[in-house]
Order: structure tokens, then C-alpha cells, then sequence
């Protein structure tokens, strides 16, 4: 007599998200409920940016130090773009596209923090180049150099 194997759900476990993944995921969707319950644009802004700096508040001291500092440097040399919320991350938009993000190292329970730019940056050079950025700590080199990457992705 032979056994058939029955499936289960459990069996059948879709294993393509990681839970990190997904709350970051349920974040997106707070923060896309949050902004349009948001009355005028003015107000929409401000709120936008106070809920920025306190997620960054919220970091780990080694995420925020460097978070704090992006923030700071990305409203020096590109005060086009308006700080939100994207997927629990500070990001950084201009027309409502994210141009440039500070992932934290806590967030997916990596090594490194990242500084990312999407598809509306102006970093193109050629037929290849960076968009994402290791940091695990910032050096006045590291600086120099994010400021002239995020003055260049947002012009």
C-alpha cells in the first residue's frame, strides 16, 4: 500500500517576502493613508518633514547620526526636494517622485546603512553607474561627496 502525500498550506509556503520586508510594506500603505488625509500642501510638507526627522529620531545611534546628517545635507544643497516618509525610510522627492533614500541598517537587519537614488536622479554617466551607497560611517570626504551626488540628482 502506498502513502500519498496530503499539501497543506503550510507545505505551500510562499517564503518570497521576508517579515521585515512586509512590515515595510505596511508602512507604505500608513504612510500613503496618512498624506492623503493631509489638508493643504503646505501643511502636507511640514508634516511630511516632522515625520522624516522623527523616524530618524527613532534610529539606532549609529543610524541616526548618519541620518541626521544626510537629512541635513540634502536640505542644504537640494532644498527642491521634499523630505517624506517611503516605506518607514527617510526619502527625499521632487513632482512627487522619491529621487534619493537613507535605508538603515536596522531596517533590514543589514551590515551597512544605504544611500540610494531611484530612476528621477540626475546621476546618469555613461551606460552604467551607482545608485545605491554603503555608509557605515560619514568622514568629511563622505560628506563632500554626498552633497555634490544629491546637489547633482536633484538638478
Amino acid at each position: 500500500m502506498s502513502e500519498t502525500k496530503k499539501s497543506t498550506a503550510a507545505d505551500n509556503k510562499f517564503d518570497g517576502f521576508t517579515d521585515d520586508e512586509r512590515a515595510a510594506m505596511k508602512e507604505h500603505a500608513q504612510e500613503l493613508k496618512k498624506a492623503a488625509r493631509r489638508s493643504s500642501s503646505a501643511s502636507k510638507a511640514a508634516d511630511a518633514e516632522r515625520d522624516v526627522v522623527e523616524k530618524i529620531a527613532e534610529m539606532a545611534e549609529a543610524d541616526r547620526v548618519i541620518a541626521e546628517r544626510i537629512h541635513a545635507i540634502i536640505k542644504a544643497e537640494a532644498p527642491s526636494l521634499a523630505p517624506k516618509l517611503w516605506y518607514g525610510q527617510p526619502a527625499y522627492a521632487k513632482d512627487g517622485k522619491i529621487v534619493c533614500f537613507f535605508q538603515p541598517a536596522q531596517k533590514f537587519k543589514t551590515r551597512y546603512a544605504t544611500l540610494g537614488f531611484n530612476d528621477p536622479a540626475n546621476l546618469d554617466d555613461g551606460t552604467m553607474w551607482p545608485t545605491a551607497f554603503a555608509l557605515t560611517e560619514l568622514t568629511a570626504d563622505n560628506e563632500a561627496r554626498i552633497s555634490a551626488l544629491v546637489k547633482r540628482a536633484a538638478s
